[in-house]
């Protein structure tokens, strides 16, 4: 009797998933629309053809909290990043203005619930990259008093300042891994200023040595659990139990790659496959992807599963409260089967419930966790 009451309620709560999803605080900490469309001049205030993200498709994804990511390539930008930057928050400015009955950017939590009521998408900043600052602490400063809330200290090259998880997990003096004194001064002052260090795309040793200098929790933005698929670019063991310590929150990231260790393998025998004797194996991962059909972009995708099984590990190893979302859409060439763009959040809800999860952790993890940081890092 038990275990049938508890069958028809799962049954209950899967049939329910749209609004159960509806009726949350959805938080997404990381997508790379900006980059990818805004900045190219296209109008994510209609419904696109390319890309992963518009806001038709976010309001239909019911997201309500959007993390727009302003980045810029080191190599391209190794002079005028900050000026870089700060066009891309012109760009993104301008798409908030036009579009002022559905969306409104957002520079603090209190900011965000004043949004929300009105029910528009609260947009926030995030900066991935401290190329972009400079090496200045008064750009650092500048960034932030534009609404940046949080700041990637890396991306995938070292600054003179901090090293990244890209550099570190090759062959690198010990010496010149993690944070120097500057790069310390620099966290020192986020924490000062309430803005987010986010250690996606930073080297295990700037990873600890941030953790010995920051006062406040940090925020791993979009990231998964390296035990499952052995990338450098997702978390060992070890970061998320200090992370854990930290108070911190970790974004699972939606890449087929950091998700699923065969994807690589997958994607260029079905790549082979397509296009024949002539395929070109040197080319990136995204390229290769770009040119298989439809069918064949879903075969190589990852299962929802995979994702679902990075966050069942994480909640294991860190909590319940230190679990939220990153998704990484516009900045990836594959995420997982069913979730091809920001319209499919829902699917997300979907799967959790029929992992088990109730309503109020599932709400924790799509959103409340990222905004309890954001405002613990605020005070």
């Amino acid at each position: 009797m038990g275990l049938c009451m508890l069958s028809l309620n799962h049954l209950s709560h899967s049939q329910d998933y749209k609004q159960i999803h509806a009726d949350m605080v959805v938080v997404d900490g990381h997508n790379d629309v900006i980059y990818e469309s805004i900045f190219q001049g296209k109008d994510i205030g209609r419904r696109l053809n390319s890309g992963a993200t518009d806001l038709p498709r976010l309001k239909e994804g019911g997201v309500d909290v959007q993390v727009f990511a302003v980045w810029s390539d080191d190599a391209k930008w190794k002079t005028g990043a900050f000026e870089h930057a700060n066009a891309q928050i012109d760009s993104l400015e301008k798409m908030v203005a036009t579009n002022a009955g559905t969306i409104a950017l957002a520079k603090s939590v209190d900011d965000i619930d004043t949004i929300l009521k009105t029910g528009k998408i609260a947009a926030i900043i995030g900066v991935e990259g401290g190329n972009m600052i400079e090496e200045s602490i008064d750009n650092l400063v500048r960034l932030h008093e534009r609404g940046a809330k949080y700041l990637t200290l890396t991306w995938n090259y070292n600054l003179p300042w901090a090293s990244c998880a890209a550099m570190e997990s090759k062959k690198m003096d010990s010496k010149a891994k993690g944070l120097t004194n500057h790069g310390k001064a620099i966290v020192k002052k986020m924490n000062e200023l309430g803005m987010l260090v986010d250690l996606s795309h930073g080297g295990e040793q700037t990873f600890y040595d941030v953790l010995a200098v920051s006062s406040k929790p940090i925020l791993v933005s979009h990231s998964n659990a390296y035990r499952l698929c052995p990338h450098f670019r997702n978390l060992k063991d070890e970061q998320l139990e200090a992370l854990k310590k930290n108070g911190g929150v970790i974004g699972v990231n939606f890449y087929s790659g950091f998700l699923d260790p065969t994807y690589e393998t997958r994607l260029k025998k079905i790549y082979k496959k397509q296009v024949g004797e002539e395929a070109d194996m040197t080319k990136s991962t995204w390229s290769m992807y770009d040119q298989l059909s439809k069918e064949a972009k879903y075969e190589v995708d990852a299962p929802l599963s995979k994702l679902l099984d990075h966050i069942d590990y994480l909640v294991r190893k860190v909590g319940i409260d230190h679990v939220a979302v990153g998704s990484d859409f516009d900045g990836i060439e594959s995420s997982p089967q069913g979730l091809e763009d920001v319209s499919k959040f829902p699917l997300l809800t979907k799967g959790l419930l029929e992992r088990g999860y109730n309503k109020a952790d599932i709400a924790k993890i799509m959103g409340q966790n990222f905004l309890r940081i954001l405002k613990e890092n605020e005070r």
